[in-house]
């Protein structure tokens, strides 16, 4: 038992000390789960053969998987995205795979063997590459929609590669592989004929879809009403566990039950929950999965085949991203993000493990081929930051030169008393309520985007860099009124109000504040009055809570109106104080005591008596004085003609 105590430990100090750093430096999760795996394997030795048996365990992390992504699997969002999901994500699995297996088979492969190997190659990871896509804002783009369709497209595709595999199996490797499939005794179809199996087959699956869609519901209410969340979390585990079970059963693949099961409870009601249950187990396993993969790096085979190793592994980047840029072509995502869908999708993926690790178990793959490959799968996986640093650094950089800084700025025509630096969606508010009130306006951006989008809805905006004194004296700053300084770029900001309030201390200038310490840097550089983006959106959601905690609505009114007082009466002692903190004083204790006084007087203020307007009492619209004297001289004139007619 001690044994199995220490172990436990090893792997999961690997796992938090190896995956938060690989996070930090923007590598993804998978990869410090491998390099875990790596350091307390091969590296130190501290585990041993164990790591076979436990990972056949972790391979439950991916039929957990697959059971979640089936649960994501709406059908109408499905058939939005058919086209892409199809026609991008099914032609890149088929011509990957067709190309994987030829080069196998041009290499000396039987063609079972190069058709496992071309499906292997096929599939890239969907953890690195959703998670990098996220963590850089790149999911909404074209070129991450597209990855992410055709992501989706290979998740569906696992169900039937793990069913075909089976099929190559290759008698001169069965024997090899037999000790892996102890178990296999345990079937309901072992010496059934063909007919008999097949009718098994449907009987299984059909137990499944009708079972998931009419007792899983019936099965959860139940659960739920005995109040116990444990009881709900291992009837959640009990359902998948019970489905991969059957479907081991009769001799197909336990994902693909989870798979099927998942989809049945797609729009179930108890799907939410059902997740929440289910996640933390499905990535503690796959964390567990993928630290054994990387454990079971044979460095023996990397150092006596690394330049084997390398040279597939840049092979298969070098191929899978020529078929994704010719796809990318065909499907029109053009410009940086068919870069982007490219470089992204250049790698292989988890699943590679799964299905060479199924491969040998079913006499497809030799060992000794596996290992190889398992190398090549890591490697082109361990490549996938640097594609991510290519694109960031090479290709979006150069499509940004040619749509901006390539293009000379706009000949601004005229001048106007209003000029706004910065268009997006802070500044476009700022053009529609000045242009509701006629009052002319001049609008600059450096982004070609922004310009466009003001011009679609008919506001007159030049496309240049704002900070360009000869482009702010073309626009007219010398003559102008008011300056608004809505741009994206903290430092750029303060360099544009510094300017202006040197060489034209007469125009106003308004300036939007990222936050407290911007706000007070454009404060310190001139500007005249200062905003903070999220200041009155906060302000009034803060309102709304309130009033949502039972608050009166007018007293939650007053309770924000008092929390302006407060602020703007302690905002110049603030800003007077943080000039401490930004001449180098880590910590100024005179701006914490500040704000600490600035916190009590919120709280006074907060707790000063009020009333509610009685039901009783409504207001009365009185009219403002020339429309009362109108009134009274319409009434002088009819009481005169009364009393001339008499």
């Amino acid at each position: 038992m001690t044994g199995y105590f220490i172990q436990a430990f090893i792997y999961l100090v690997a796992a938090v000390i190896a995956v938060p750093l690989a996070k930090r430096f923007g590598l993804g999760s998978v990869l410090g789960y491998l390099v875990a795996g790596v350091v307390i394997g091969p590296v130190l030795g501290l585990v041993g053969q164990e790591t076979t048996t436990i990972q056949h365990f972790a391979e439950f992390g991916v039929v957990m998987m697959l059971f979640l992504v089936g649960m994501e699997l709406d059908p109408k969002g499905l058939w939005a995205m058919r086209v892409r999901l199809l026609g991008l994500g099914g032609l890149q699995v088929v011509l990957t795979a067709a190309a994987g297996a030829a080069i196998a088979w041009w290499l000396g492969l039987v063609w079972q063997t190069a058709l496992a190997v071309g499906l292997i190659f096929a599939l890239s990871s969907t953890a690195i590459v959703l998670q990098t896509l996220s963590e850089k804002g790149l999911s909404k783009t074209e070129g991450g929609r597209s990855a992410f369709s055709v992501l989706l497209f290979q998740d569906i595709a696992v169900i039937p590669m793990l069913a075909l595999i089976p099929l190559l199996a290759l008698p001169e490797l069965m024997g090899a592989a037999g000790d892996d499939h102890g178990h296999a005794g345990l079937s309901l179809v072992a010496h059934l004929p063909a007919w008999a199996h097949a009718l098994v087959v449907v009987a299984a699956v059909g137990s499944v879809i009708v079972g998931g869609y009419y007792l899983g519901p019936l099965l959860f209410r139940y659960v739920i009403g005995s109040g116990l969340r444990e009881v709900f979390t291992a009837s959640a585990l009990m359902l998948v566990i019970g489905i991969a079970a059957l479907m081991s059963l009769v001799n197909l693949s336990p994902a693909l039950g989870a798979f099927l099961a998942g989809i049945v409870l797609a729009n179930s009601e108890f799907k939410h929950e059902i997740e929440a249950n289910i996640e933390p187990f499905k990535g503690l396993l796959l964390g567990l999965f993928f630290i054994t993969v990387g454990a079971g790096i044979n460095f023996d085979v990397l150092a006596a085949e690394w330049m084997t190793v390398l040279g597939l592994g840049l092979a298969v980047i070098v191929v899978k991203a020529a078929i994704l840029l010719g796809l990318a072509l065909l499907f029109k995502v053009h410009g940086s993000n068919g870069w982007l869908f490219t470089l992204s999708l250049a790698q292989a993926g988890e699943f590679g493990f799964v299905l060479l690790t199924y491969s040998v178990q079913n006499s497809v793959i030799p060992v000794e081929l596996s290992q190889i490959l398992s190398l090549v799968v890591a490697l082109s996986m361990f490549l996938t930051p640097l594609l991510f640093i290519a694109y960031d650094r090479l290709v979006l950089p150069r499509y940004q030169i040619a749509k901006n800084d390539d293009r000379e700025a706009d000949t601004i025509e005229e001048q106007a008393p209003v000029i706004v630096a910065g268009v997006g969606r802070f500044g476009q508010i700022i053009c529609r309520l000045l242009r509701a009130n006629n009052i002319p306006i001049v609008a600059l951006d450096h982004e070609i985007e922004q310009i466009e989008n003001l011009r679609n809805i008919r506001i007159k905006s030049y496309f240049g860099d704002a900070s360009r004194s000869d482009l702010l004296e073309t626009a007219g700053i010398e003559h102008a009124r008011l300056l608004v300084v809505a741009i994206d770029d903290r430092d750029r900001a303060i360099d544009i109000v510094k300017h202006v309030k040197q060489f034209y201390p007469n125009v106003w200038v308004l300036a939007r504040a990222f936050d407290r310490g911007h706000g007070y840097q454009l404060r310190e550089a001139g500007a005249d009055d200062v905003i903070s983006e999220t200041y009155h959106s906060a302000l009034e959601l803060g309102g709304h809570a309130l009033t949502a905690m039972g608050v009166h609505p007018m007293r939650a009114k007053q309770m924000t109106w008092a929390f302006v007082q407060n602020e703007d009466a302690h905002a110049d002692e603030l800003f007077e104080a943080w000039k401490e903190i930004d001449g180098g004083i880590r910590f100024s204790p005179r701006y914490g005591e500040l704000f600490m006084k600035l916190e009590e007087a919120l709280n006074s203020a907060m707790h000063q008596d009020w009333q509610p307007p009685q039901q009783e009492e409504v207001p009365i619209w009185t009219a403002p004085a020339h429309e009362g004297n109108q009134q009274e001289n319409v009434k002088q004139e009819s009481l005169k003609k009364h009393q001339e007619r008499e």
